[in-house]
């Protein structure tokens, strides 16, 4: 294992690390992971959480996320992969980051991006952490456009939208993927009428106040419902549970999916 995390710091603003200077790294951060397979170059991501594995809970493009190794996150599985830097969430039990360290392995906690501009952040924060700033300041100038690309013009009058999660819950105003589709055109259904984060919003509610689009980010009885088909005024939409959780690439392609939907309605 070569320790490498002090010669990354020393790289200026936009200057890429000497091959040498940049560290081997595993993700038990399944919103990391996503960051890291774009910044890093190709054997520098040693592996990802086996949360990207799965089409249930991953944010990435699956083929392209079964074509890295997973794990489950154990510190035996890491030591055999022999990184120099783990990232992980800040949820990383306290034990499992001092065996780390005992095993002389770095570890960066990342935690949940509530907005884009700490999603920025934190694209910056693992670039230059894979002594590779020049990637993530590409990654950001791609979400940059996406972002602008899915402005509605300013004459454009914000649609009011509910985001029906799996199990039945909606975003909080805080949550990133309400700040997204704020930036896109739409206005909160459920945070207007002060609907907290992951709050359960019942069929009956919603059939009794419903919004201009009910977006359906899952498949449950509920989502289904004939109901549903029969409020007046209300067209629903079908949105990717994949979108909901992560930043980095994903608010690409979350922007993208948003505006198709809004010109849909247009």
């Amino acid at each position: 294992m070569t320790m490498v995390l002090g010669a990354c710091g020393k790289t200026g603003p936009g200057m890429e690390a000497p091959p040498e200077a940049r560290p081997t790294i595993v993700s038990l951060n399944p919103c990391a992971d996503a960051i890291l397979a774009e910044v890093s170059e190709p054997g520098q991501l040693l592996a990802i959480s086996h949360y990207s594995h799965d089409p249930r809970s991953t944010s990435m493009d699956l083929k392209a996320a079964r074509a890295i190794p997973a794990t489950g996150g154990t510190v035996e599985e890491v030591l055999a992969l022999d990184p120099d830097l783990v990232v992980a969430s800040t949820f990383l039990p306290p034990a499992t980051r001092a065996s780390f360290a005992e095993l002389g392995i770095e570890v960066e906690l990342l935690g949940i991006a509530s907005s884009v501009e700490t999603s920025i952040a934190q694209i910056r924060q693992l670039a230059r952490i894979a002594g590779q700033p020049a990637r993530g300041e590409r990654l950001v100038a791609r979400i940059d456009r996406a972002l602008a690309r899915a402005q509605p013009s300013a004459k454009a009058k914000p649609v009011s939208a509910v985001l029906w999660q799996p199990g039945g819950i909606v975003p909080g105003e805080s949550a990133l993927v309400t700040q997204i589709m704020q930036r896109t055109g739409f206005l909160s259904h459920s945070a207007q009428r002060g609907m907290e984060q992951a709050e359960f919003l019942a069929l009956e509610n919603l059939l009794a106040d419903p919004p201009d689009l009910l977006l359906t980010a899952g498949a449950e009885r509920a989502q289904q419902h004939e109901a549903l088909a029969a409020v007046p005024g209300m067209r629903t939409a079908e949105f990717a549970p994949s979108l909901l959780y992560c930043g980095g690439p994903t608010i690409i392609r979350a922007a993208q999916r948003l505006a198709i939907i809004r010109e849909q309605g247009a």
